[in-house]
């Protein structure tokens, strides 16, 4: 198991500053009138391909060494990561291969083949993605990189917080959206040692609740076939994850798709800014009232914004 430390979020906001977008922090007058809280919002839908993985994806290429940039790199991913693996891979002038589910949305898809990656289709199920990537791998000598569960791709995931800590300043409760849980987990890290007193709180959808079945049983769930519009949600939680959220997560709270269509509606129209359905995940809970949300001043990281307009 492989332990991620402060230290190392440290060393990747450093290494990742020049190339990534400090994403705006955003707020809504009738949310906070609605929720009767304070929201910021961390805007990572605005990050340098839509969502908060391209810092996680660009540290986990500027941590190899020459030897290893030389082999390429591949993945596995249902959109955000694969775009985020495959523009950093461009900047870094290394080659990459994304393994993608034929399910995945077109636009996605797209975007990765239109920053320069080699995309394989396969089966929609999770198995599918790693047996096929674990075939390249053997074939090509690739270094795989995980969208969620790689120490460098957590760290890289926990400097968003960071930047939302800094200008916001103390918050009681934070709400980060869970699927494989690089984000989550890299969030507990940060906040451990900026704001120790504050309350992390996982979201996702019902139809992929892994997590949080996981944690009331104290065993990691990866047999399960999510059913949710938020395709970036529907990746089991990760080993090392699981270990850092087990230890640091007070709670995961599950939305339905209902909630999610209607959060992801409301930021669309109230905000006037784009989200995708993982990122209404972490929303829905202030406009259901959900009471696990404690605190006057709450903290939203809204993980990305790919979405089809046309689907």
């Amino acid at each position: 198991m492989s332990d991620v430390r402060w230290e190392e979020i440290v060393a990747a906001r450093e290494r990742i500053s020049p190339s990534i977008h400090r994403t705006p922090i955003m707020t809504c007058a009738t949310l906070d009138h609605i929720a009767k809280k304070a929201v910021f919002f961390k805007c990572e839908n605005l990050q340098k391909t839509g969502s908060f993985k391209f810092r996680g994806a660009l540290n986990a290429i500027l941590s190899l060494v020459p030897a290893e940039r030389a082999r390429g790199v591949i993945t596995h991913s249902s959109g955000n990561h694969g775009q985020a693996l495959a523009l950093a891979a461009r900047l870094c002038g290394v080659s990459v291969t994304v393994v993608v589910p034929e399910d995945a949305p077109r636009v996605k898809r797209e975007a990765m083949e239109g920053y320069g990656a080699k995309v394989i289709p396969c089966r929609p199920t999770q198995a599918a993605r790693e047996a096929l990537t674990d075939r390249a791998v053997r074939e090509t000598g690739a270094i795989f990189i995980d969208s969620h569960d790689d120490p460098a791709v957590i760290a890289g995931q926990g400097t968003a917080v960071v930047e939302l800590i800094e200008e916001t300043g103390p918050l009681d409760t934070i709400l980060v959206p869970v699927g494989g849980g690089g984000l989550l987990a890299g969030t507990v890290i940060a906040l451990s040692q900026l704001l120790p007193g504050a309350k992390v709180i996982g979201c996702e959808p019902a139809g992929a609740d892994d997590a949080y079945r996981g944690l009331r049983s104290g065993k990691r769930v990866t047999a399960f076939t999510p059913r949710t519009i938020a395709d970036g949600l529907r990746t089991p939680l990760g080993a090392n994850n699981f270990e850092i959220i087990s230890k640091y997560v007070p709670v995961i709270i599950c939305v339905s798709e209902k909630s999610i269509l209607k959060a992801m509606r409301f930021v669309w129209e109230r905000m006037k800014i784009v989200i995708e359905p993982s990122s209404a995940v972490a929303v829905a809970p202030l406009l259901e009232h959900f009471p696990e949300v404690t605190g006057r001043r709450i903290g939203v990281i809204l993980s990305g914004g790919n979405v089809d307009p046309w689907n």
